[in-house]
């Protein structure tokens, strides 16, 4: 068997080779923070001595166990969104993503051992960020807003969803109540308070859900991962001009990509801060992204959306800490954790955070109808 880092090389270069590159490849090397999909850039020269650079991905079928179904649902988005660009005389190279197709004229290579990859040309002058001040996550905002303006009549229920009940917040209400009975580590009693939390909040697991029954919240394509290293910021404005990471993009609902941004960009505590008194809506940076949010959709959002929004920032930071939770009741399968109870402490810091938001609740609905009422 060869060693790890030759076999890796081995794939990597048959995969390079499916493509068709305007030039030489000087280097490929790993890139980015991101944990599911292994990324790589790619540096080209090009005859005149010009570089270019791409983003090679290898799709992960752990987390997304039909990257084709993947695949067409990014082909689908970003053809219409480069359409949209183009007819307001916007710039769809810059403004969102594309596809090099493969030698043989296809939108992803199916390497030797049945994964899936794709090459993105890169994104030049733009940045992605970890961290960013009040500023640049108001124009994380806009970014997103804009994205869900740009897909507003896109037919949502059309596309994948490439991980199913994502944000049904019933059912991981659900998966965590079979959890619990089992119980397998016999951990359900250091986590006793945790639990009753839960009990406690049970009904608004299923508001949202209630709400799109009803037809009250319209179904949209929403991104489902909004958080700021999901935007690539322009160099010299400091705009967010393009909108990455779209491999969980399908049906869903507009408050939750609002109400995930919330959850966490809206506050200056880790998301597995054990001193809960450091865990607090900052209702400031809330009002940050509430204006450059409604700014980017423009009036694209119905009047039940805007009234839910607040809604979408408290049920989101429900369910993850539900996902928390339930992870940590189950052995820690899903998320990766450095210590044995991990999981629990992060789920503690959800459910301090959803408290904060409860205790300034009317505050949040004050904020979105300000800037509803103005036409942002």
């Amino acid at each position: 068997m060869l060693p790890e880092e030759t076999k890796e090389q081995k794939i990597l270069s048959e995969v390079l080779g499916a493509y068709d590159f305007p030039g030489t490849i000087i280097a490929a090397e790993r890139y980015g923070e991101g944990h599911i999909n292994d990324t790589f850039c790619v540096t080209v020269k090009r005859e005149d001595e010009t570089s270019a650079r791409y983003m090679l991905q290898r799709i992960s079928r752990a987390a997304f166990p039909h990257p084709e179904e993947l695949m067409q649902n990014f082909v689908a988005i970003t053809s219409f969104l480069r359409r949209k660009i183009e007819i307001s005389g916007g710039d769809p190279s810059r403004e969102t993503l594309s596809l090099d197709h493969t030698r043989d004229g296809k939108d992803f290579y199916t390497d030797s051992e049945n994964n899936v990859w794709r090459l993105v040309p890169f994104v030049e002058d733009t940045v992605c960020l970890q961290e960013a001040t009040p500023e640049l996550f108001e124009a994380s905002a806009r970014a997103f807003g804009h994205f869900q303006r740009m897909l507003t009549d896109y037919p949502a229920e059309t596309l994948y969803e490439t991980i199913p009940h994502f944000h049904d917040t019933e059912n991981r209400l659900t998966l965590f109540r079979k959890a619990l009975e089992r119980d397998t580590l016999g951990r359900s009693a250091k986590a006793a308070n945790e639990v009753r939390f839960v009990t406690e909040h049970e009904a608004d697991c299923s508001v949202a859900m209630e709400a799109l029954r009803q037809g009250i919240l319209p179904l949209r394509v929403t991104h489902n991962d909004t958080k700021l290293n999901n935007v690539l910021f322009d160099c010299k404005s400091g705009e967010g001009v393009c909108i990455i990471d779209l491999d969980t993009t399908m049906p869903g609902l507009a408050i939750f990509d609002f109400g995930d941004s919330i959850r966490f960009g809206a506050n200056h505590c880790r998301e597995d801060e054990k001193d809960l008194s450091l865990v607090n809506l900052d209702l400031d940076l809330y009002e940050r992204y509430t204006r450059g949010f409604l700014a980017g959709t423009d009036g694209c959002l119905t009047e039940a959306e805007l009234e839910y929004l607040p809604w979408g920032a408290r049920i989101i930071t429900l369910e993850l800490g539900i996902r928390f939770l339930t992870d940590y009741l189950e052995g820690d399968h899903y998320f990766r954790t450095s210590y044995p109870d991990h999981n629990l402490d992060r789920c503690r810091t959800q459910f301090k955070l959803l408290q904060d938001m409860e205790d300034h609740f009317s505050e949040m609905q004050a904020i979105v109808a300000k800037y509803a009422k103005k036409g942002l």
